[in-house]
């Protein structure tokens, strides 16, 4: 009998059995993108499978998944950074099970320049209320990295595993205080508590913890991640914009000129075809359309009222980056009303 084909209770997972896992996984994971866009063009198709066939021909698969990627973006470092926190956890608490274990061999076998990149997009992408999370998984994943591949003078090891992440937890700390103390008087709990706890938290995750609750304590937050993340990216995603809002000033024989307004699927030589907001699909002849617009996307009021030091704690450094456009004035066949009313 070879040695991938022997398994015995609590030893290590057969190579063989290891890749057939991986092969699931490397499986389902490029399903589930389009399992997403299934589901998007079905919500928008209001579960009208006509209208849902006439997306699939119009819509580009290219803006469905940029849609999807800017959607999404987020998600994708904190897969990396959870992943490599907990099975790191694992390895330097019970290294006996990292044979046993997915989770700790995924982080053992995880490249450093994949959490650097996942670290870098991370602080672009996420929101200033959750860079101190960010801060927190930095210095964990750091300080068990050193645990578990260096050993070095004691001195030198709690500096990395407890003098770090309290430097870091205090700096965080001063630089996010006022908006601590704006969430509170204004009664933001949770915006306080997502800035304050993390770099409290920090050094007491770069050590191990007892190994017969490592299996608790990395692989259930594991498993519950893994069962709610499809769930809620689905639902974000749902939400996301995949057409563009268009206003269609449509000038009828017999009929005083007036705009419709939805969603723009396609122009071609004889019509225009637009969805409307309840999903009903008109098609309107290119003889009768007069002009159209794009309207901006509806400005929603922000989540949360708090600063810090200027920021506003929903934006990211990315948007502040980024150019914006900024709409001044709304266009009145956006708001309904014809530009030349006949």
């Amino acid at each position: 009998m070879s040695e991938n084909s022997i398994y015995v209770k609590g030893g290590p997972i057969p190579a063989r059995r290891r890749r057939a896992q991986l092969n699931y996984l490397l499986t389902i994971l490029p399903a589930f993108p389009l399992v997403l866009l299934v589901l998007r063009l079905w919500y928008l198709s209001r579960q009208d499978l006509p209208t849902m066939l006439l997306l699939v021909q119009y819509i580009s698969p290219l803006g469905m998944i940029s849609a999807l990627f800017i959607t999404l973006i987020w998600s994708v470092p904190a897969v990396v950074l959870v992943l490599r926190l907990l099975g790191s956890v694992l390895l330097v608490s019970a290294p006996e099970d990292a044979g046993r274990s997915l989770l700790a061999v995924t982080a053992l076998r995880m490249p450093d320049w994949v959490v650097l990149l996942a670290a870098m997009l991370a602080a672009f992408t996420w929101q200033l209320r959750l860079l101190p999370l960010l801060g927190m998984l930095i210095v964990a994943i750091l300080g068990l990295t050193a645990a578990q591949r260096f050993h070095t003078e004691r001195w030198l090891m709690v500096w990395i595993t407890i003098g770090v992440p309290v430097l870091v937890g205090a700096l965080v700390l001063i630089f996010v205080w006022p908006g601590v103390v704006q969430a509170f008087r204004i009664g933001e709990t949770s915006t306080a508590l997502l800035l304050v706890l993390p770099p409290l938290f920090g050094p007491f995750l770069t050590g191990p913890v007892p190994a017969r609750a490592a299996r608790l304590v990395t692989h259930w937050p594991a498993v519950g991640a893994a069962l709610l993340a499809p769930l809620a990216i689905g639902i974000v995603f749902l939400r996301a914009p995949v057409l563009p809002n268009s206003a269609v000033e449509v000038d009828e024989p017999g009929k005083p000129t007036h705009v419709l307004r939805g969603q723009l699927i396609a122009v071609d030589d004889t019509s225009t075809t637009v969805l409307e907001d309840g999903g009903l699909v008109t098609f309107i002849p290119n003889d009768q359309v007069r002009s159209k617009t794009l309207c901006p996307e509806p400005v929603r009021p922000r989540d949360s009222a708090v600063g810090v030091r200027g920021w506003a704690v929903t934006d990211s450094a990315l948007s502040w980056i980024a150019p914006t456009r900024r709409v001044t004035e709304v266009d009145p066949r956006c708001l309904g009303r014809p530009l030349s009313p006949s």
